[in-house]
């Protein structure tokens, strides 16, 4: 009995083509992202690598050593003895817990009816709220300064947290997760008896934790990270937070750069541990809020 034996598969030319365009694609692609990585990593590699040198070692060699030759913590510790840290931590903690915990409150409060309530000029309401993201924050400063001096605020952390205790982008961030919900989950619990106050905190809140975790991730950076306002406000030096307490390290120590870069990693790292805490959240977040709307 004869057998037929089966051609051997092979790859079309035009597949061939295609398979390597593709990995042309993906080679550029990894490229430039390797590259900004890069460009946004060096810098703070080279600020780690200057808090970290002698004061006889040279910092503005070319081309750059980022690793030191006297590995030293020196200039943290001048810096700890000099100013009063733990003050200045305790003073920014108390300002990013005010500016993560209301921005979640008022902008999910904000962002609920429109997502999930029927009223006349609902979209009107939201575009203007989108609009005033085009606004560049110096254009409001002076008005707002004007108000908080006419309620007696200035010289308080209460003119630093009330105006930026919501925020466009976030009602924005919100309302986007909130439209990405089923509407027969909101419904069966109307039926249940739930009233709006329970459907909003007890089944649509749990529902969009990644976004309320990016929400609140990214608040904690401007709070954290807040220079100019609080520098506005503030008469006291005991009010200071963290980082405007660290400009004083320029005339301090005239411009010593070894210490202003120990300065700044001791600000970034609260950052970086509350970035990794939540970098899952942070992620899912971003999903959702690409994919959903």
């Amino acid at each position: 009995m004869q057998t037929t034996s089966l051609p051997t598969a092979r790859t079309s030319p035009s597949r061939r083509f295609w398979n390597k365009r593709k990995l042309l694609q993906h080679t550029v692609s990894y490229f430039f992202l390797v590259l900004f990585a890069l460009i946004m990593v060096v810098p703070f590699l080279w600020t780690l690598s200057t808090s970290l040198k002698g004061q006889d070692e040279a910092i503005y060699s070319m081309p750059p050593k980022f690793i030191p030759q006297n590995f030293t913590l020196e200039n943290f510790a001048t810096v700890w003895n000099s100013l009063p840290i733990p003050l200045y931590i305790w003073n920014s903690l108390i300002l990013s817990f005010f500016g993560v915990v209301l921005p979640l409150l008022f902008c999910s409060l904000a962002a609920f009816p429109l997502a999930r309530m029927n009223f006349k000029g609902k979209q009107l309401v939201f575009l203007t709220i989108v609009a005033t993201m085009m606004i560049p924050g110096e254009v409001t400063m002076i008005p707002v300064y004007l108000i908080l001096n006419k309620l007696g605020l200035l010289g308080t952390f209460a003119g630093i947290i009330l105006p930026g205790a919501v925020s466009a982008f976030g009602i924005f961030l919100m309302r986007q997760a909130f439209v990405g919900i089923p509407k027969e989950i909101e419904e069966s619990a109307i039926i249940d008896g739930a009233s709006v106050w329970r459907i909003w905190a007890s089944i649509l809140l749990p529902m969009v934790r990644p976004m309320l975790a990016t929400l609140a991730i990214l608040s904690f950076i401007g709070a954290w990270n807040n220079f100019l306002w609080p520098y506005l406000i503030l008469e006291d030096d005991s009010q200071y937070p963290l980082t405007l307490g660290l400009y004083k390290l320029k005339g301090t120590f005239v411009t010593n750069t070894r210490l202003i870069a120990a300065g700044s990693i001791l600000a970034l790292l609260p950052i970086l541990i509350v970035f990794v805490a939540f970098q899952n959240y942070f992620i899912k977040g971003a999903y959702s809020g690409a994919v959903k709307g």
